[in-house]
This record gives C-alpha cells, structure tokens and sequence, in this order.
C-alpha cells in the first residue's frame, strides 16, 4: 500500500533534525526498510537539505523546504521543493575522493554523498519551484546494482 506524508521546515540547518526524525517515525518499521536503508535516506536528505540552505537560499531570506515523502512496496519516494536560486547537478565539480585527505578541497560533497546514498536521483525546476526527487528501493536482491 502506497502512503504519502509531507513536512514543511524553514530553511534553516535547524530543521535538518526534524527531517532526519521525520523520516525515520515514517519508515522505521516498515517492511524492507532496515537500518543501512534508513541511514542511506537520511543521510541523503540530509546533504540535499543543507545543499539548498546554503546555495539555494544564498542571499535571501531563508524560504521553506517541503519534503514529500512516498513509501510503496518497492520503494521510498522523496522530493523536496524549495523556492531560492536553481542549480545544474551535471554542472557541480566531482570531487576527487582518492586525492589524499589534505589536498581535498573543504565540501563539494553533498551531491557525491546524496548519489551514493539513494539510487536514483533527478531535478527539475518547475513553476512550482526547484524540486529534486531521491529514489531508494527496497528489497533489492543481494549484489544488486545501485
């Protein structure tokens, strides 16, 4: 059975707990959701949630981050709409996770970390504002692709 929840959150890094706890009283328990799962959605929620405080709202009033969140059978459907700047994912640097430690530049990891963490990621700028859906399947066969 498929449900949908929503949050709304100022954007502050204030509310970056109240998404983490959200997202966790909403799929804790469910079937095919264990522990490595829910870190992964977290954790990716996380970085796309400082990404927009930081960039997205970068000189201007902090707006709202809305996060949409759909748990099927098969999977767990997130999109955040926030309302600052727009960015292009292709255009962001990849960062170089062999160079050593401190020749690394400090950040530009969010986007690596939310790619890693989920297993399909998109984003478009709508009239409805900037809206990035993360994708994670459940119940994926051991040694499966990403």
């Amino acid at each position: 059975m498929t449900s949908t929840h929503r949050l709304t959150r100022a954007a502050y890094l204030e509310s970056l707990n109240e998404f983490r706890e959200f997202i966790k009283e909403q799929c804790s328990g469910l079937p095919g959701v264990n522990e490595e799962i829910l870190y992964d959605v977290q954790l990716a929620v996380d970085e796309a949630c400082t990404n927009i405080i930081s960039h997205g709202y970068a000189e201007l009033d902090p707006g709202s981050i809305i996060l949409d969140l759909e748990t099927a059978p098969e999977k767990l459907i997130i999109v955040l709409t926030d309302f600052g700047h727009a960015f292009e994912p292709s255009s962001a640097p990849i960062p170089d996770v062999n160079a050593p430690i401190e020749e690394r530049e400090l950040g530009g990891f969010g986007l690596f970390f939310i790619q890693q963490s989920v297993d399909e990621m998109t984003y478009e700028v709508t009239e409805d504002g900037n809206k990035m859906t993360l994708t994670k399947y459940l119940n994926k066969p051991v040694g499966g692709e990403k």
